[in-house]
């Protein structure tokens, strides 16, 4: 497994907020968020909650690279997964992958071909909290597409985080590529050799074993823009605790639970990686340190402005 670029800065620990990596055009949101922090009582609790469990936020307004982080903030592009040695800051330069401004839910949002082959990542040390014992956490983003018109042959995983590959310590959602319509699906695998002891061929593993939410049906669309959340908690306690919530639009749509979810990371490796395989755009993408709650999840949807507006 090779090594992802060195940060920019050294990243302070996951609990400890740092500012120093903000542009100079978030400097005030930077100021607002401290001061929220202190209990100000000028935004409602709900958003004082969301604020203090933030840990990265990029809404891709002006530029590509983060708003807000704990670790790195700089977007990074890849020729392919395993060539992550190969990686540079920024979006692609031989490719269609964009910054579109004024195309996103709030501002500006990136554009996907499908047929680009590079990905597009952001480190995951310290911009999602891990922790190797009783871990919970929350991803948040906004895609807008047509899942059957737009999409390209081939799975597609809007988002993918892992340190390794897709079904050995990986969170992520995906189509699928077989369905007609293709179906969405939250995905939590924990480490290969938990969740497959067998070692089973994928097509052997019955539907209900399968790691994953499948819904048959989502609401997705070109000119629209959908919400999706997922939360997950009690991942590596050792015990069948873990549980993951998959949300559309403000809604809980299902619950994967029951089963021990230890996910093995060097986290110096990890990854969250965005639109593999995906042709759309893909916006307002944050990551919490807890399992939010449903009514949490709700006012995230609900957020005028999006998540800037917690500043």
């Amino acid at each position: 497994m090779h090594h992802l670029p060195a940060p920019r800065a050294t990243s302070p620990s996951a609990r400890t907020r740092s500012f120093g990596v903000f542009p100079a055009a978030a400097l005030v949101a930077t100021a607002l968020l401290t001061a929220g922090c202190g209990g100000t009582g000028d935004a409602p609790e709900a958003h004082d909650d969301l604020r203090a469990s933030l840990t990265f936020y990029a809404s891709f307004d002006g530029e590509a690279d983060a708003d807000y982080s704990l670790g790195d903030r700089s977007i990074y592009t890849a020729p392919s997964w395993g060539d992550r040695t190969l990686s540079r800051e920024g979006l692609p330069a031989d490719s269609l992958v964009a910054h579109a401004s004024g195309e996103g839910l709030y501002g500006d949002a990136l554009y996907f071909p499908a047929s680009d082959p590079n990905i597009v990542f952001f480190q995951a040390e310290d911009n999602l909290y891990y922790s190797e014992s009783d871990w919970s956490g929350t991803i948040s983003f906004w895609i807008s597409l047509d899942p059957d018109e737009d999409l390209a042959p081939g799975y597609s995983d809007p988002l993918q985080i892992s340190a390794s590959a897709w079904n050995d310590g990986a969170l992520f959602v995906d189509f699928t590529q077989e369905d007609d319509p293709r179906h969405f699906r939250f995905a939590a695998f924990a480490d290969y050799d938990v969740w497959n002891p067998e070692d089973l061929d994928w097509s052997e593993i019955a539907f209900e074993d399968r790691p994953m939410i499948d819904i048959a049906d989502p609401p997705f669309d070109r000119d629209r823009w959908t919400h999706v959340v997922m939360t997950f908690e009690h991942l590596n306690t050792g015990g069948a605790d873990g549980v993951v919530t998959g949300y559309l639009n403000g809604e809980a749509i299902g619950t994967l639970s029951g089963r021990e979810q230890t996910v093995t990371w060097n986290v110096e490796e990890a990854i969250v990686a965005i639109g593999l395989n995906y042709a759309g755009r893909f916006d307002e993408l944050s990551l919490y340190d807890r399992a939010l709650s449903d009514e949490e999840v709700r006012a995230l949807y609900e957020l005028e402005g999006g998540v800037a507006s917690l500043f």
